[in-house]
């Protein structure tokens, strides 16, 4: 083994490691600014700690009609998103992913969201049922935005290599009508990719009692939370290095701080989206999913011409 895969299994840990890190932060962060725009005091910033040990630390009670299967898929979810969190870098160059490429990356994005429907089959409550159908339809019409966004930088660069696709000047720079089009769905899309209001139908406290969750607790349900957490900081940062990777020349500092400064926007963003919308009805958020998908569509024939 050569000192370069070292290193790049190295860089690739490091970086998931500091996205596990980080996730708990980003979602106390989150709650506190929904408390204040709510006028609430709102939980401490390190809340999403908390509560993640709280739930670590109490008994695994196992209440699914297959046991087996529930551990397999919580296991999957989070393996996966810790996967994928290797292989986007955060501004700089990438770890393990020089070894993989677009079409691995896309595979990891699917077997999370199939993580989360097994964990629902599993279950086998109706509440459980329910959740995952919905699931299921918003991994159908969501999933491929992501998928067409590293194929348009695909056809830019004729390369699948993640040090490409993540590479300068990112799709804003190398096709402006195209780009700047599933740039825009993309942003329109995130609270929906990262299951956040008002698009959190899956789970919809109110009406499905959390879903695909309802009938976990303990450990299994705080991996389930973590992954949550995690995805959001994980796909803010893949729109960042896809769309507008830091520039070429750039020191390592400034690189991060590029990277980091509009990943705090995207959640920001996220964040108001959820503190100012009521959720959507499933035929509501549907609708706008396939708009989505259609306007997606439309950017990558156009990326296709050049435009």
């Amino acid at each position: 083994m050569t000192w370069g895969i070292v290193w790049g299994l190295a860089t690739g840990l490091g970086y998931a490691l500091g996205v596990l890190a980080l996730a708990p932060l980003v979602d106390g962060a989150m709650r506190r600014v929904t408390a204040r725009l709510q006028a609430r005091q709102g939980p401490p910033l390190a809340q999403g700690y908390w509560d993640l040990l709280k739930l670590l630390g109490k008994e695994d009670i196992e209440v699914g009609v297959s046991p087996v299967m529930q551990r397999v898929a919580v296991g999957m979810g989070w393996a996966s998103v810790v996967a994928v969190a290797t292989l986007v870098p955060p501004g700089v160059r990438p770890g393990w992913g020089v070894a993989g490429d677009g079409i691995l990356l896309m595979y990891l994005l699917v077997l999370a969201g199939v993580g989360t429907l097994l964990a629902g089959l599993a279950a086998g409550s109706t509440y459980s049922l329910v959740g995952i159908s919905r699931e299921m339809m918003s991994l159908l019409l969501l999933e491929p935005l992501l998928a067409m966004a590293l194929a348009m930088r695909a056809v830019q660069e004729g390369s699948l290599r993640l040090e490409v696709l993540f590479g300068p000047p990112g799709l804003l720079g190398a096709g402006p009508v195209s780009g700047l089009l599933l740039l825009g769905v993309l942003l329109a899309a995130l609270p929906a990719l990262v299951q956040r209001a008002p698009f959190d139908t899956t789970e919809a406290e109110t009406e499905l009692m959390d879903g695909p969750m309802g009938e976990y607790s303990g450990p299994k349900l705080a991996l389930l939370r973590w992954v949550r957490m995690v995805k959001l900081v994980v796909y803010s940062g893949l729109l960042v290095m896809v769309f507008a990777p830091p520039p070429a020349g750039w020191s390592t500092a400034g690189a991060l701080l590029w990277y980091w400064g509009w990943v705090a926007v995207l959640i920001l963003g996220v964040t108001l989206v959820a503190a100012t919308h009521a959720r959507y009805r499933i035929d509501q958020a549907l609708r706008r999913f396939g708009i989505w998908l259609g306007l997606a569509t439309i950017a990558l024939l156009l990326a296709t011409q050049g435009y």
